[in-house]
């Protein structure tokens, strides 16, 4: 598991509503911050925020 930083929790809670993220939206995100898709869905987890409409299967 690989720890997000203090900017990427800060970017993948701003970005979320209601505690759930689109699939679509955190691959971007992580496009964005130039970090790996497992740091947005740890991001996500340690946040307790849920990945909805996952696409690809990537988290």
């Amino acid at each position: 598991m690989s720890k997000p930083t203090e900017e990427v929790l800060k970017k993948v809670k701003e970005a979320s509503k209601n505690g759930r993220i689109s699939c679509t939206a955190a691959r971007e995100l992580g496009k964005e911050l130039n970090v790996s898709l497992r740091m947005i869905g740890d991001a996500c987890n340690e946040l307790k925020i849920k990945i909805y409409a996952c696409e690809l299967g990537c988290f």
